[in-house]
């Protein structure tokens, strides 16, 4: 985490608001990223800013899984918060047709730094894993060196826009997932590939722990050729070790995002995963 100024801490940790057409973002129209100023998340891209008029920078568009949505204090609005840390960001609207998205995401400029385009050339990386509940490896994956965020939610099914209870028949297809979004040049998908295979039971089919059917069987769904090479080496390597391997892997397909009170479910409740720790197995 950086140190903050007064006025940084002020709105990232205590939820304030810098006045209006008051932050050096406002106006701002450099091509780049924009990140999260306490831990250095990438969040937004220059090319989703536009100008609402509203007098803080407005996004239509977040960096997948970088920004996370909560229930405002007021009871009216919906805060948005950095995924990673946690740092409070601003506010999020739908419905105002500024742009074709319909969304604006109204960001203090103190909650954000910029990294011009010639440093941010560096391309963020996808990964989704399915282990089980998605609380736990969500809690057990969001730590990882290098990873930006990690997302709960569901894929692998046929049915669109699914619910948790949909999912919870096992007849959707789907599967509780993690979509992780991560640095190649901080961490590679081998390191958190071999850290999924060993957060969970890879041996069990179509379950983990207490929590049995289809929705929680052990799956990877690659997003590259690369990726699917490396995990297939994996379970290959595992099942020489004499591990009984059923994890899947499989190309990637649509991913969609859980309902916002599975994010951070342990965080949120202070409880700890009931069918996912860690076991050597590499």
């Amino acid at each position: 985490m950086k140190p903050l100024s007064e006025e940084e801490s002020r709105v990232i940790l205590h939820k304030g608001t810098e006045p209006p057409f008051s932050g050096k973002y406002c106006r701002h129209k450099a091509k780049g990223t924009y990140v999260c100023r306490q831990c250095g998340a990438p969040l937004f891209k220059s090319e989703d800013k536009f100008d609402s008029g509203c007098g803080w920078p407005s996004f239509d568009a977040e960096i997948a899984g970088a920004v996370r949505r909560v229930p405002d204090a007021d009871g009216e609005r919906t805060e948005i918060v950095c995924a990673k840390c946690g740092g409070h960001l601003g506010h999020v609207f739908e419905g105002e047709r500024f742009t074709a998205k319909n969304t604006r995401h109204c960001v203090n400029s103190v909650s954000l730094s910029f990294r011009p385009e010639e440093e941010s050339s560096k391309r963020l990386e996808t990964a989704v894993f399915a282990g089980g509940c998605f609380w736990g490896v969500e809690h057990l994956m969001k730590d990882f060196p290098g990873v930006i965020s990690v997302e709960p939610g569901y894929t692998g099914g046929t049915v669109e826009h699914p619910s948790y209870e949909e999912v919870c028949t096992g007849k959707t297809g789907h599967a509780e997932a993690v979509r992780v979004v991560f640095d190649p040049e901080q961490v590679s998908f081998q390191t958190l590939a071999k850290g999924f295979f060993e957060i969970h039971d890879p041996t069990q089919e179509n379950g983990q722990g207490p929590d049995i059917g289809p929705q929680y069987r052990s799956e990877i769904f690659y997003t590259t050729p690369d990726q699917k090479q490396i995990a297939e080496q994996l379970v290959e390597e595992l099942r020489q070790k004499g591990c009984p391997v059923v994890t899947r892997v499989t190309r990637a397909g649509v991913f969609w995002p859980a309902e916002e009170y599975h994010r951070r479910y342990y965080e949120k409740t202070g409880k700890q995963p009931y069918c996912h720790r860690r076991v050597k197995r590499f």
